[in-house]
């Protein structure tokens, strides 16, 4: 077996991976990089990107069916395979980025298999033994395959497969309450498919409740039906599909069976044990500085089970490379925002209401405004949705958004929480009118206007000086 030294061995070319192998080899080290699946990892491949092409594209549907402002809406003509020719057109356009070739030129050693662990200062794969100054485990993760009765004779699908439809589904049936469930369920929606969501509890569990409230409410409207609180109890192949059993003795029928249960970091192939590496339920057991119980081995992204986002994997990366690289101390403590890309889109960074309510009792104030007060979105007729802020102190430490491109905005909600910014400087910025964006300087501004112009006292000191000023 072939034996080689390298000063950074990295176990995934996911987004995270990427990142690190990257900066540490453009800054000199020499780094080798092994990936047993597709280069670029899930969010290239199976997540991210082709399911916001997906949804772009049932957009553009629904936008056509509703019309509105005087525009009469039509059925649209939806040819699938075109659409799905989108979706991997978007996959090979970034590719490039991402590829073997790239990475072999920016001087990576690439190594394509499988990775196991043969010591706790070395890797086997393909053939030859790695030995190496430190270790990055950024083996993203998988989805989860319930134990269902009958699930092992009935075709399904998982987001790593979904994709490679080459039919619009009659019936798409989801399997679980999440993000992933109810993206892809408006898309197969607007697409033209009938859609059935099944979520254990309620939909999408983590997030603010009134928010998600707004999502649930859009998605029946279009024609989603939604089971919350229900489990499946068994499943059988059917007449043109499959027949699912519900808890509760209903029978759901579809032709399409999406499982969308969550995820899990995808670790086993690994042989952690061999190099001393504790795991968990959620993960790789890291600390704040990502390093796992063998302090050579670092793990980031899904495997290091404080999330599951393509953003917080990369900045993972940048953590580790300040490390491993540089020897620069660095902590993972940065707010993480997250979004699901349903319309309307539904952001969050920092707590929710409730759990800051949990966190900080009496000294919390919730300041919340609607999109229907701020006049792009009633010129664009998107007013449904709010921001609410969460505020202690003077400054935020949560903020919930959702409506059109609450995405896009909470952007500058993580520079403030990230940067301890106070509400103040959010009050007196300068927002270009008429955008969505303005509601963040609104609701800043809200929070202030009754301390401002309810106060006696200022009225009192207002008073006086009109009087004595020239």
């Amino acid at each position: 077996m072939a034996r080689f030294d390298t000063d950074l061995c990295i176990i995934g070319a996911g987004s995270g991976g990427l990142v690190i192998a990257s900066g540490a080899v453009q800054l000199g080290a020499r780094v080798t990089l092994i990936e047993g699946g597709k280069m670029g990892g899930d969010c290239l491949n199976y997540g991210c990107v082709p399911s916001k092409a997906l949804l772009a594209a049932a957009k553009v549907a629904q936008t056509v069916r509703q019309g509105g402002m005087g525009v009469a809406g039509v059925t649209p003509a939806v040819d699938f395979a075109a659409v799905m020719a989108h979706v991997h057109g978007s996959i090979a356009t970034i590719a490039p980025h991402d590829s073997q070739e790239r990475f072999e030129g920016l001087g990576v050693r690439v190594i394509r298999g499988w990775a196991r662990f043969a010591g706790p200062d070395r890797v086997e794969v393909a053939g030859q033994t790695i030995t190496a100054r430190r270790f990055v485990i950024a083996t993203g993760a998988q989805a989860i395959v319930p134990d269902l009765r009958g699930l092992d004779a009935v075709p399904y699908h998982t987001n790593e497969t979904l994709f490679e439809l080459a039919e619009l589904p009659r019936h798409l049936v989801i399997l679980g309450g999440g993000p992933i469930a109810a993206e892809m369920a408006q898309a197969f929606r607007r697409l033209g498919a009938e859609v059935t969501i099944i979520a254990r509890s309620r939909m999408m569990g983590q997030d603010d409740p009134e928010a998600v409230a707004v999502v649930t409410t859009r998605l029946q409207a279009e024609g989603v039906v939604l089971l919350e609180g229900r489990t499946a109890a068994s499943v059988a192949l059917a007449t043109g599909g499959f027949a699912l059993t519900l808890s509760d003795g209903r029978v759901v029928d579809g032709s399409h069976l999406l499982l969308a249960l969550g995820r899990r970091p995808a670790l086993k192939r690994l042989e952690l044990q061999a190099a001393g590496v504790a795991v968990n339920e959620a993960g790789v057991v890291v600390d704040a500085r990502l390093r796992t119980s063998n302090r050579r081995i670092f793990a980031i992204g899904d495997a290091a089970g404080r999330g599951q986002f393509t953003h917080l994997a990369a900045y993972h990366a940048g953590i580790v490379l300040r490390q491993a690289v540089l020897g620069l101390p660095a902590k993972a403590n940065a707010p993480i925002p997250r979004v699901t890309y349903t319309e309307p889109e539904l952001a969050q960074i920092g707590l929710t209401e409730g759990e800051a309510r949990k966190a900080h009792g009496e000294a919390l104030i919730v300041q919340r405004v609607g999109f229907d007060h701020m006049d792009r979105a009633i010129t664009d007729e998107t007013t449904e949705g709010f921001l609410k802020l969460m505020i202690v102190n003077g400054r935020p430490v949560g903020v919930t958004l959702v409506g059109a491109h609450a995405g896009e905005q909470i952007g500058l909600w993580a520079l403030a929480l990230s940067a301890r910014v106070k509400l103040s400087a959010i009050a007196g910025m300068v927002a270009p009118y008429p955008t969505l964006g303005e509601i963040a300087k609104r609701a800043a501004g809200a929070y202030f206007s009754p301390r401002l112009f309810d106060s006696p006292m200022i009225k009192n000191v207002v008073r006086v000086l009109q009087r004595i000023l020239p």
